[in-house]
């Protein structure tokens, strides 16, 4: 499961020489959602500057950069691809210019009817730079006739699919929600600046007290004036549930709760669904580490720290290929012996995806002396693809689409394998089905879909 994109952004009222260092400050807070690339673009009150590349933010940016990009208002984004590749032309922000007006756009989320869009955009004569569904976002606004402020409700008519844009132009700076709400958009203040981000962790970061979450089909500009808020009518929330699960920062809160309590909280549960006899519990660092702290509480076994991660190592899921990704757990994670040896091991994981490093972890821990491995997931099975701002593998690619849970088991060579209810996750997350996106577990999508993979809908040739 690859991470959705993190955005940033800010309002001040007056000019702000610090203000590229926060938006800075906030992508850092949101490293952990994309780590492709990273930019940021800015406006004195009468033009855009921005800068952007491929990579981390701190190998994108540095000391001279930020000192160039002054101004009052800003945008940042970090981009891991759901549409187009991990090229420079699609590092955002995207800026746009078309019939004298210049916009940045940064979007966090993924278009189901961009073919479509685009169909229409390219009849028109317009011409693409990148092959993201982003650019077609930006595009569209310019090309209405319109406030841009309309233009971004006339777009939530049109726009199938997740989407959380932050939108600037010279002078405003606009911060929309999709009607569905399937990626998180957070407001908070800083002193007298106004401050949007895709978790409550980039406010804490930048010192920012935080406001309120951006509603589903809202739209939020800020300028000169003040501060403006419109409605379009939006249909029931589908938040992605799996912002609980795995993408989000611990220390984040969505819908008032806390993703650590909810995390625990789905550890305990686990344990109470799928009870085993075991000596030591161990956490998949980091993404299990939480629910296996949960599942040690409740069950009575002890928590022990038998996987040991090398920090300097990026998450596996970044690496493009099967055969990287297999060196990677093995350059990421080492068993501790002394603790393993001989011991009755539960190994709790937020999920599993394809289940290629969920076997190889068990081996680790069999090569290491463990007398059994349990497997215990703090999630049901993903079985269907994600069309709304996750990068996840083709149907055919996820393991518990095409084998039972036994044949997963014996692929992953675990003693046992459980995994938390769809019921559980919920009661965990304290939130009802009706307000949630469920779709990569029951096939249950919001909106409709495109039968194919849309990655690289716009490189075919």
């Amino acid at each position: 499961m690859k991470e959705a994109c993190g955005v940033f952004g800010i309002f001040s009222p007056s000019s702000d020489p610090k203000i590229s260092k926060l938006v800075y400050y906030g992508l850092i807070a949101l490293q952990h959602r994309g780590q492709e690339s990273a930019g940021i673009a800015v406006s004195d009150g009468r033009r855009i500057k921005f800068h952007k590349g491929l990579g981390l933010v701190n190998e994108v940016f540095n000391e001279e950069i930020l000192d160039e990009l002054s101004g009052q208002l800003a945008v940042g984004h970090v981009r891991y691809s759901t549409t187009g590749s991990n090229l420079f032309d699609n590092a955002q922000p995207i800026v746009v210019e078309w019939k004298g007006k210049t916009i940045a756009v940064v979007h966090n989320g993924n278009l189901v009817n961009a073919k479509e869009l685009r169909v229409c955009m390219t009849a028109k004569h317009v011409t693409f730079r990148t092959t993201t569904d982003s650019e077609l976002l930006a595009l569209q606004l310019l090309e209405s006739q319109t406030d841009l402020t309309r233009a971004c409700l006339d777009l939530m008519k049109i726009a199938k699919g997740a989407y959380c844009l932050l939108i600037m132009d010279d002078q405003r700076l606009l911060a929309v929600r999709d009607p569905k709400g399937f990626r998180p958009l957070c407001m908070g203040s800083l002193n007298d600046r106004i401050v949007f981000a895709s978790e409550t962790v980039a406010l804490d970061t930048v010192g920012a007290k935080f406001i309120r979450e951006i509603e589903p089909g809202e739209v939020v500009v800020v300028d000169k004036n003040g501060l403006e808020t419109l409605m379009i009518d939006s249909s029931t929330e589908s938040f992605c549930i799996f912002e609980f699960v795995y993408f989000a920062r611990p220390d984040s809160f969505f819908k008032g709760k806390s993703v650590y309590s909810v995390r625990e909280m789905a550890g305990r549960l686990l344990a109470m669904e799928q009870p085993v006899e075991a000596d030591i519990v161990v956490g998949v660092p980091d993404s299990g580490t939480i629910a296996a702290i949960g599942y040690a509480s409740q069950s009575g076994i002890n928590y022990r720290m038998g996987l040991i991660k090398n920090r300097y190592i990026g998450r596996t899921f970044i690496q493009p290929s099967q055969k990287l990704r297999s060196l990677g757990v093995k350059l990421k994670l080492n068993a501790l012996k002394d603790l393993v040896r001989d011991k009755r091991v539960v190994l709790v994981d937020d999920s599993i995806v394809r289940g290629t490093t969920m076997s190889q972890i068990v081996q680790m821990l069999r090569d290491v002396g463990a007398k059994s491995v349990h497997v215990r997931i703090a999630s049901p099975p993903i079985r269907y693809s994600c069309y709304f701002g996750v990068d996840t593998s083709d149907r055919r690619e996820l393991v518990a689409s095409v084998l039972a849970e036994k044949e997963i088991e014996r692929m992953i060579g675990a003693d046992s394998l459980g995994y938390l209810s769809i019921e559980g996750l919920l009661k965990a997350t304290g939130m009802s089905r009706e307000h949630l996106c469920l779709a990569c577990f029951d096939g249950s999508y919001p909106v409709e879909v495109p039968c194919e993979n849309t990655k690289y809908l716009f490189e075919k040739g």
